[in-house]
C-alpha cells in the first residue's frame, strides 16, 4: 500500500462524502457546506492510495498563534495503518511552533491523539453548540 499526501483542493465531492459516510459523520448530511468548509480551510491535507481518497485532515487558523483541527478521517478499512499519523505529522510541519493547537477528540480517538503529543487541556471542558448526533 503506497499512500501519498497532497494539499490539492481538486477533490470531488463524491469522494469526500464516501469518506464521511463511511465514518458516519453527520456533516455528510450537509454536502455543500462540508465541501465548501473543507476547501476554505487554511490547510487541507488529503491521503490517497492511487486515485482513491483514503483520508483527510483540515486546519483552521489565525495564521500566527492558534490553530484548530476540526476534522481527521481515514476510511475504516485503512485505519490503524499510520495514515492518520502521516496527516498529523504533515500538520505539525506547519503548526508545531504555534502557541496553541486545539482539537476535540471523542472517546475513540483520544488515545490516538495522546500518542501524537496532544493532552487534555488542563481543567477545561469541551463545549459546543452542535447540530450533529454522532457523539
Amino acid at each position: 500500500m503506497e499512500i501519498t499526501l497532497s494539499e490539492t483542493r481538486k477533490i470531488n465531492i463524491e469522494d469526500i462524502l464516501t469518506l464521511y459516510k463511511a465514518n458516519e459523520w453527520s456533516s455528510a448530511n450537509k454536502p455543500n457546506e462540508l465541501y465548501n468548509g473543507l476547501l476554505n480551510s487554511e490547510t487541507l491535507i488529503t491521503a490517497w492510495e492511487g486515485k482513491k481518497l483514503v483520508g483527510l485532515g483540515n486546519a483552521i487558523s489565525d495564521g500566527f498563534l492558534t490553530v484548530y483541527y476540526p476534522h481527521l478521517l481515514v476510511l475504516p478499512d485503512y485505519q490503524g495503518k499510520g495514515i492518520g499519523k502521516l496527516i498529523v505529522d504533515k500538520m505539525q510541519e506547519k503548526y508545531s511552533h504555534f502557541h496553541m493547537q486545539m482539537l476535540t477528540a471523542d472517546g475513540k480517538s483520544v488515545d490516538f491523539y495522546k500518542k501524537n503529543g496532544f493532552e487534555r487541556a488542563g481543567k477545561t471542558e469541551p463545549m459546543w453548540i452542535y447540530q450533529g448526533n454522532e457523539h
